[in-house]
């Protein structure tokens, strides 16, 4: 009983903290993605990579983004595989 409410508390877990996690990485994959698009079109849109890297203007977290994005990256590959591997009954 008690294995099954640990199971139950890490999908809760799971499933709270993947769209916080998938939002900071969705926006960085896609600025990355566009500002180099846009570079070999002759665009040099700049503030894409200052939003690419973590400065979001008012809140500028590039001290920490890189941190950030590597433990949510880690956090969701590893509980998204546990949970993977040792499905609920």
């Amino acid at each position: 009983m008690r294995r099954r409410q640990v199971g139950r508390n890490a999908r809760k877990l799971h499933r709270w903290l993947v769209p916080i996690a998938a939002l900071p990485l969705l926006i960085t994959a896609s600025t990355g993605s566009l500002y180099t698009l846009l570079l070999q079109q002759d665009i040099d849109a700049f503030w894409l990579l200052k939003i690419h890297t973590g400065d979001f203007g008012l809140l500028n977290l590039q001290p920490v983004y890189p941190i950030l994005l590597g433990i949510l990256t880690l956090f969701i590959t590893i509980s998204g595989s546990i949970l993977l591997l040792k499905p609920s009954r």
